[in-house]
């Protein structure tokens, strides 16, 4: 399948590769599989959205390697333990058009997160802000409603300017902030054109919603630069191509196998430790993402703050499921079937035909069903599901865990869509959450992992590494561990001339 997959790839470049690539432009184009949905961060939620508003938009806190929140736009003190004093620096301080950004634009910006007539996504990851004072244009307090040592890393929204918000300004269409690029054009919704204000570079993310056809346009040459969203086989294929460099990195994206716990056989612990030990991470990484992932035992990668380093992964054992199976009724003559759901992703739809081979070995006896990733997506948030597989991305703060497995978190207050409650789960989380220090918290979110990784609300699959491939004369891009789009912002391309590959 795979063979007859590269040899169509190898006519398809034969045939619409045969004229020369694009001429030499000052525009460096960025392939893209889906389009951003909005370029406004107080209504963003999709991660093309996201990256790209990082771009556009500067913000009070980032995140360092070990994904600790550091200052961005500013500094900070905690002269009580509600109370968190930020000092604006320099860097960033200039909106796009001209303006300068102070003290009053960042409460502007917050303020109307939090109104609840402005339905932003993320007034709940900010409920806890009592209130916020502007002390002058470089100083701003937030007053909270408890103590929490991680409130810095809730503060990533991107500032928009305070006199264009009360002019009703168009953010999602128009973006007007304060980052290292601003915006040029978007004139339809598979071109947004940004420029670089360091020098002027233009850079165009350009949607082709097909891997196959985003790949034949980087070699083209009608794309520069793609990332992620490739296949195994496309990866290896553009390896071997002159012209063409590849460059993967270690990622945080966590994808996991998710149950919906309603139901009588899936809310049986025995059933999901079960499935659990019928998967094969390890040939799964080996033989089909060609090992461009890591196995995963947590939500949070163990390098991470709050990780959990000692957490074992859940070993293969398809004898001990099929023991666990038969002690909750389900031996031979009786097997349990279920209905798993995914997307019609060529990749994901492979990786769910492997998943059902595996749990067919063990008496499972799985229904795929593949939808448009709009149904999809759909049928997990209302809980129309029995099983399902998706990932997490771009998760940095341990705050995830409130709204994925809290019993308080159930759609519509939060994404515990698999309807998992669990008394430990729910006193510990609220446990670190008033931890009084980093240090505390992290501990309590260990054991939280452990408790996590003992009830399987989820079962864990691995961490995907990011993929980076562009043509000959890209430099300076770098990977980063959340999938961002900030190596564009050092990123240099020298064209030679126009060659036919």
């Amino acid at each position: 399948m795979i063979r007859g997959g590269l040899l169509l790839i190898g006519l398809l470049c034969l045939t619409l590769l045969s004229a020369c690539t694009r001429p030499p432009d000052a525009v460096l184009r960025f392939g893209l599989g889906s389009a951003p949905v909005t370029l406004d961060p107080r209504f963003a939620t999709d991660a093309t959205s996201t990256r790209i508003n990082r771009l556009l938009y500067a913000r009070l806190v980032d995140f360092d390697e070990r994904l600790m929140p550091v200052p961005a736009l500013a500094r900070w003190e905690r002269p009580a333990a509600d109370r968190y004093r930020f000092h604006l620096g320099e860097a960033g301080r200039r909106f796009h058009d001209g303006s300068r950004l102070t003290a009053h634009d960042v409460k502007a910006t917050y303020d109307f997160v939090l109104d609840p007539a402005n339905a932003s996504p993320h007034r709940a990851s900010l409920a806890l802000i009592d209130d916020i004072q502007v002390l002058d244009d470089d100083t701003l307090e937030f007053h909270l409603t408890r103590a929490d040592p991680l409130f810095p890393a809730y503060l990533v929204i991107g500032i928009l300017p305070a006199s264009a918000m009360a002019a009703g300004h168009g953010f999602n269409r128009a973006p007007l902030g304060s980052g290292p690029f601003r915006f040029a054009a978007w004139p339809t919704d598979d071109r947004l054109r940004l420029v670089r204000l360091a020098d002027g570079q233009a850079v165009e993310f350009v949607r082709v919603a097909d891997a196959t056809v985003r790949v034949l346009k980087l070699l083209r040459g009608e794309v520069d630069l793609l990332q992620n969203d490739l296949s195994p086989e496309l990866i290896r294929y553009l390896r071997r191509q002159d012209g063409i460099r590849v460059h993967t990195g270690r990622g945080t994206n966590f994808s996991y196998l998710g149950f919906n716990l309603d139901d009588p056989a899936l809310g049986d612990l025995r059933v999901r430790r079960a499935i659990a030990l019928a998967i094969d991470r390890t040939a799964i990484v080996h033989y089909l993402m060609d090992d461009a992932a890591r196995p995963a035992s947590a939500l949070l990668p163990p390098d991470h703050w709050a990780g959990n380093p000692d957490l074992p992964l859940i070993p293969y054992d398809p004898a001990r499921a099929r023991r666990l199976l038969d002690e909750a009724g389900y031996g031979p003559g009786h097997p349990l079937r279920l209905s798993y759901k995914t997307s019609t992703d060529p990749f994901r739809v492979r990786l769910a035909t492997v998943l059902q081979s595996q749990l067919h070995a063990v008496g499972v006896e799985v229904d795929l069903r593949s939808y448009d990733w709009g149904t999809f997506y759909g049928d997990i948030k209302a809980g129309n599901f029995q099983m399902y597989s998706l990932a997490w991305v771009g998760i940095k703060t341990p705050d995830i865990f409130r709204y994925v497995f809290h019993s308080a978190s159930l759609p519509p207050q939060g994404a515990n869509r698999g309807r998992f409650r669990d008394a430990q789960t729910d006193a510990l989380i609220e446990q670190a959450e008033a931890a009084p220090s980093l240090q505390a918290q992290a501990e309590l979110y260990r054991r939280l992992q452990a408790r996590l990784l003992e009830q399987l609300p989820y079962v864990p699959l691995w961490y995907e590494d990011h993929v980076f491939a562009a043509r000959e004369g890209v430099t300076g891009y770098a990977l980063r561990l959340d999938g961002n789009y900030d190596g564009l912002i050092h990123v240099h391309y020298k064209r030679g001339e126009a060659h036919a590959p």
